[in-house]
């Protein structure tokens, strides 16, 4: 969902950005400025000094615009945290028994999780994906199922093979994982 959000907004701000440099460019290089044009000629300032004092002397102008541009700022911060946030698992510790430890890198896991997960019956395609704490890291896989299989039996060989194997592998008590499910697309069979 964020991954839509962030490309929607990104695309309207860009077409927004766009259309307004460019029409800037093109008066400012000469072309005649449209009559809803904020800006009559080349030479026209960008705001006037009765615009930018208009509202100086009103009491509710400046809590207005520092409010404005508070919600703007937090909208930003809150998109940006977002966007560079990490979603996979870097590392996953595994308990040695010695009381050390070790570290095991998240995309060898996945890569071998992923592995195993396109080996079940009926699996076409499979994609891992590690998230979490490093300590309780959690499982998202997703599997694309030929026309064929029993989603069901798909799930129940997919959890008492690769999760299990995956999870004992890396030495954790257990390993919650969710699973999506969808069909491959076929061609309908002919009938004659």
């Amino acid at each position: 969902m964020l991954r839509v959000v962030n490309r929607v907004f990104l695309g309207i701000v860009g077409l927004v950005l766009l259309v307004l440099g460019g029409s800037v460019l093109a008066v400012g290089l000469g072309a005649p400025a449209p009559s809803w044009w904020i800006h009559d000629s080349r030479h026209d300032v960008l705001m006037s000094d009765a615009e930018r004092t208009r509202w100086r002397d009103d009491g509710w102008w400046w809590p207005i615009v520092i409010a404005v541009l508070a919600v703007a700022m937090l909208l930003a911060l809150w998109w940006l945290v977002s966007v560079l946030r990490r979603r996979r698992l870097a590392e996953v510790l595994v308990d040695t028994g010695d009381g050390e430890g070790a570290l095991l890198r998240g995309r060898a896991l996945e890569n071998v999780l992923t592995g195993e997960a396109s080996r079940v019956d009926g699996v076409d395609r499979a994609r891992a994906r590690l998230t979490g704490r490093r300590s309780a890291p959690e499982a998202h896989v997703r599997l694309a199922l030929e026309p064929h299989v029993d989603p069901g039996a798909a799930l129940h060989d997919l959890t008492t093979g690769a999760l299990t194997h995956a999870g004992t592998s890396a030495g954790l008590a257990s390993l919650p994982a969710e699973v999506r499910l969808r069909g491959v697309k076929h061609r309908a069979g002919r009938v004659s």
